[in-house]
């Protein structure tokens, strides 16, 4: 009963400490309302333009912006962020619905997402989030810019108003190229004017309104002077000018496609989120909890998918505008999807005569503005490592569907890490110095006879690390009468590999009269290697760690000295 009790009180703690932290501030509310503002006009053309990605009805994306900045922002651990439509989770959902039903399409997108929501959530309350800094830039890069340019490839159709085939975007797009006589002119030219809007005020002092006026000013040109071979987006289907009611979602709809395509919404979303805490800090200085903010992003994507939305996140491009409007608190996120409501009620019945043109050119203008040429050559001047991450990922992002390359991305990132620590392993000998200090020198290739050889070794020693060192070990072939001694202080973690590396090498000495040391290990890892059956009262001799940086590996020094000294005594004229 006292532990129930108990219980209660610190949920009623927890409760009562984030209400504290989410009230808003009367100092600050005035700047977050006008910086609001922009965000939820913004909001209008890139929700729209993302539920298209998706190939269903542009009123879906308007309602995840109303309610993913909304869940989103009173959740987060980093205030600033903006939790909204982006082109690379629409770009997930599409793949991941590509082979679904277009009738079905909208139960399955709210699937969807509330499932991808709850992987969030998982993977928050498990504290994944640390998890996320093993998806190397360069993967990531990679990715981002495959996302990018296959969207570029896909929105070409809608922008010159042609119907091509193809199995992937590249393929459509090359269907488009080598087929131009389907383009339609008119569409055309709507598509670039949308675009040559966009690109003339991106640098202006309208461009916060360059999204909007991108949208009013081609809308107005097609209506005005009726422009009938210009598809709309009414024409694939009727726009409900209604508020956004909760429904449950059609658990039917769920297969196995559709949890892969989920998981990887999951994962581009987390990855991004994770770089917009890390370009977002809160102005007080307060760390970003990455956790709460996986938790948050799933709580947001739960709510849009009950809510007859998309999948939402981190917003890099929202955060940014956020910031850059003078966002002082998480309110101004909030108000921006609240005040996103009543434009849709007053003028949802607009949306309709939107021509499809404009959005596939919003999407096209969000694409080229989202890759960084610099960052991209700066990847490639790092290595051949790191363009063959780069390389490969966005291949894959281009070829494959988006799970495949979440997927191949995730792992391509652990195999390029492990390797990393396999290769970027060095042996060094340690000369001691008569004031107890020592001197590093490169590590000899081969062993002398009656000699002490001390090394030290920087890198992972894990896994193919082991094996690494094994190879750069001196060779004590022909060497009678010798001993090595090999620190490991700080190490705290070693593996069954390295166990079997070192009980093999112990051997090699031990057949060529020598002897192995250990220095420097901590009491866990002596209880270890005992426990992978290493005899550390035979060829293999262990010294542990002091308080004393160096004295285990002296005291391994003088202790094979005098062995060495004995050895010498006991031969036959020695």
């Amino acid at each position: 009963m006292a532990g129930s009790r108990e219980r209660a009180a610190r949920a009623a703690t927890a409760v009562r400490g984030w209400l504290r932290s989410v009230r808003p501030s009367r100092r600050h509310l005035r700047a977050d309302v006008v910086a609001a503002v922009p965000s939820a006009v913004g909001s209008v053309p890139d929700g729209m333009a993302s539920a298209a990605l998706i190939g269903v009805n542009p009123v879906f994306g308007l309602y995840a912006s109303i309610v993913g900045p909304v869940a989103g922002g009173l959740a987060t651990s980093t205030r600033m962020m903006v939790v909204a439509t982006t082109t690379a989770a629409a770009l997930a959902a599409a793949s991941a619905l590509d082979g679904v039903d277009p009738a079905d399409r909208p139960a399955a997108l709210f699937l969807l997402t509330i499932v991808a929501g709850v992987l969030m959530i998982a993977a928050g309350l498990l504290r994944l989030g640390r998890y996320a800094r093993f998806v190397s830039h360069s993967v990531m890069t990679g990715f981002l810019t495959g996302v990018a340019a296959s969207i570029i490839f896909g929105q070409l159709s809608g922008f010159a108003g042609a119907d091509v085939s193809g199995s992937t975007n590249v393929a459509k797009a090359f269907d488009l190229v080598t087929h131009l006589g389907r383009i339609n002119v008119a569409s055309l030219g709507i598509g670039l004017a949308t675009l040559g809007i966009l690109f003339g005020l991106m640098n202006s002092r309208w461009s916060t309104f360059g999204a909007l006026a991108a949208l009013v000013v081609p809308t107005l040109v097609v209506v005005v002077f009726g422009l009938d071979s210009v598809e709309q987006v009414r024409d694939a289907g009727d726009i409900p000018r209604e508020l956004p009611l909760p429904v449950l979602p059609d658990l039917g709809m769920f297969t196995f496609d559709l949890l892969t395509g989920a998981a990887a919404v999951a994962v581009i979303v987390l990855v991004q989120g994770a770089g917009v805490s890390e370009a977002a800090p809160n102005p007080d200085g307060t760390p970003s909890d990455a956790g709460r903010d996986f938790v948050a992003q799933g709580v947001a994507n739960v709510a849009a998918g009950l809510f007859r939305g998309q999948p939402v996140g981190g917003s890099v491009s929202g955060t940014a505008l956020n910031v850059a409007m003078g966002a002082r608190t998480r309110w101004a996120a909030i108000l921006s999807g609240a005040l996103l409501l009543p434009i849709v009620l007053l003028f949802g019945g607009l949306v309709g005569l939107v021509p499809t043109p404009v959005l596939a050119a919003v999407l096209i203008y969000a694409a080229i503005t989202s890759i960084r040429p610099g960052v991209v050559a700066a990847i490639w001047r790092t290595g051949a490592t790191s363009q063959i991450a780069l390389v490969t990922t966005f291949a894959a992002t281009l070829v494959l569907p988006v799970a495949a390359a979440v997927g191949i991305g995730v792992a391509l990132s652990l195999l390029l890490q492990l390797n990393q620590e396999a290769m970027d392993l060095k042996v060094v000998q340690l000369e001691p110095l008569p004031d107890g200090r020592f001197r590093e020198r490169p590590a000899p290739q081969r062993l002398d006879a009656g000699v002490v050889v001390a090394l030290d070794v920087y890198g992972s020693l894990l896994y193919a690390g082991a094996r690494t060192l094994q190879a750069r070990l001196p060779d004590p072939a022909g060497a009678r009468g010798t001993a090595v001694v090999i620190r490991l202080r700080g190490r705290t973690a070693l593996g069954a590999t390295f166990y079997r590396v070192v009980a093999g090498y112990a051997r090699r000495l031990s057949d060529a009269g020598g002897r192995l040391y250990l220095s420097g290990l901590d009491p866990h890892l002596l209880d270890q290697a005992r426990r992978a059956g290493v005899d550390l009262d035979g060829p293999v001799r262990a010294v542990a760690a002091t308080d004393v940086v160096g004295e285990s590996t002296l005291h391994a020094l003088h202790d094979a000295d005098a062995w060495l000294l004995r050895q010498s005594g006991d031969r036959p004229g020695g």
